[in-house]
C-alpha cells in the first residue's frame, strides 16, 4: 500500500495504515474484553483542489475516519500527514493551526448548530476563538459569507429553529468556509435533507470549492450523491477499503463483488432500462470478530476457497485502478 500512498509531501492529506479499534469493557473492573475494529489499516490521500468521496454501509467506519483526520480522535496505529506533517505529532499551537485548516460540516443541520445564538453569531464564533475577529470588518465578511452560500444578511439576526433544514446546512457550511480552510470533512451532509435541498446542497458544495479552491473528504452512503461531487471514490466495507478508482472508472468498470453490488442497487430513472440486481446474502459481520481473510468473502457471490485464508492487499488493476479481490482482473 505504500506505493499507492506516494510521498507524503506530495499530497494535502496523507493517510497510511490507519487503525482505530474502540475497546469493549465488562463489567466487573472494567477491564477490555473486546475491541470493535472500527478502521483496520486503510491508506488514502487527496491532493490540493481535490474530492475524495467515501462510500459505505452504516457502521462500516467512515465516520471514524473522518473524526481520525479532525484529530478527535487517535488511533491505535498508523499515521496521517496533513501537509507533510503527522498531525498526531503536533505541538500545542500547530494543532490550534490545523484545526483553522481542516473543517467540518456536520450530518444533522440542527443539532450542530446551537439554538441559543444566532446565525451570525454561530458563523462569527469560529473567528473570535481564533482571535481574528473583528467588529468593524467582521461583520461584513460575515454578510458577504451569507451571500455567498445562498441566505441573506438579514438572517443573521434569525435562531437555528428559524430555518429550514437546507438554509440550517447553508449556515454550517458559511461556518466551515469562515476560517478559509484548505480541506473540509463533509460527514454525510445531505442525508438528512429533502431529495429535492440535496441537489442544491451539493451542487453549492461544488461551486464553493472551485471558488476557494478546497478540497473534500465526502463522507456518504448513497452512491448516486458521490458520483455528482467526487473526483475519485474509496469503497469501504467492514473497516476496510475494497476499491478506489476515478468516479467515472468506477462507475463504468466496478471490479470489487461488493462495489458491484452498491451499483446495482442505484435506482435508474428511465423505467424502460434495466439492469442486473446484485442481491448479497446474509448480514454484515460484526466488527467485533470479522470474519478472517477477506472481510467481504461470506457474502461474496465470487468467494473462492482462497478468500477465506488471506486478506487480499491493494493491488492497481489494468483498468487503472485498485482493487483489494483476488478475482479482479
Amino acid at each position: 500500500m505504500e506505493k499507492f500512498t506516494g510521498d507524503k509531501d506530495e499530497h494535502l492529506l496523507d493517510i497510511r495504515q490507519l487503525k482505530k479499534h474502540f475497546p469493549i469493557k465488562g463489567a466487573m473492573f472494567r477491564k477490555t474484553r473486546e475491541w470493535v475494529q472500527a478502521v483496520d489499516g486503510i491508506s488514502l490521500f487527496i491532493d490540493k483542489g481535490e474530492t475524495l468521496g467515501l462510500v459505505g454501509e452504516s457502521g462500516c467506519g467512515k465516520s471514524t475516519i473522518g473524526k481520525c483526520v479532525l484529530n478527535l480522535f487517535e488511533p491505535n496505529e498508523g499515521k496521517i500527514f496533513f501537509s507533510g506533517k503527522d498531525i498526531f505529532k503536533l505541538k500545542p499551537t500547530e494543532k490550534k493551526n490545523y484545526r483553522k485548516k481542516v473543517q467540518t460540516i456536520f450530518q444533522d443541520p440542527y443539532s450542530s448548530l446551537n439554538p441559543r445564538m444566532t446565525a451570525g453569531e454561530i458563523v462569527i464564533e469560529p473567528l473570535r476563538v481564533h482571535s481574528i475577529y473583528s467588529t468593524s470588518g467582521g461583520k461584513d465578511y460575515v454578510q458577504d459569507l451569507f451571500k455567498k452560500v445562498g441566505l441573506s444578511p438579514e438572517q443573521m439576526l434569525l435562531y437555528p429553529h428559524e430555518f429550514s433544514g437546507g438554509q440550517r446546512q447553508r449556515i454550517g457550511i458559511a461556518r466551515a468556509l469562515a476560517l478559509h480552510p484548505q480541506l473540509i470533512v463533509c460527514d454525510e451532509p445531505v442525508s438528512a435533507l429533502d431529495v429535492s435541498i440535496q441537489a442544491q446542497v451539493i451542487n453549492l458544495l461544488d461551486d464553493l470549492k472551485d471558488e476557494f479552491n478546497l478540497s473534500y473528504l465526502f463522507i456518504a452512503h448513497d452512491l448516486s450523491v458521490i458520483e455528482h461531487i467526487s473526483d475519485k471514490i474509496a469503497v469501504m466495507y467492514l473497516g476496510k477499503i475494497v476499491e478506489i478508482a476515478k468516479d467515472t472508472e468506477l462507475y463504468s468498470n466496478p471490479q470489487h463483488p461488493y462495489t458491484k453490488a452498491l451499483l446495482s442497487a442505484v435506482p435508474i430513472p428511465d423505467p424502460k432500462q434495466k439492469k442486473r440486481r446484485v442481491i448479497l446474502q446474509g448480514e454484515v459481520p460484526s466488527p467485533i470478530s470479522p470474519p478472517s481473510g477477506c472481510k467481504f468473502h461470506p457474502r461474496c457471490p465470487e468467494a473462492k476457497d482462497l478468500c477465506s485464508q488471506l486478506d487480499p492487499e491493494m493491488r492497481l488493476t489494468a483498468s487503472n485502478h485498485y482493487v483489494a479481490c483476488f478475482n479482479a482482473s
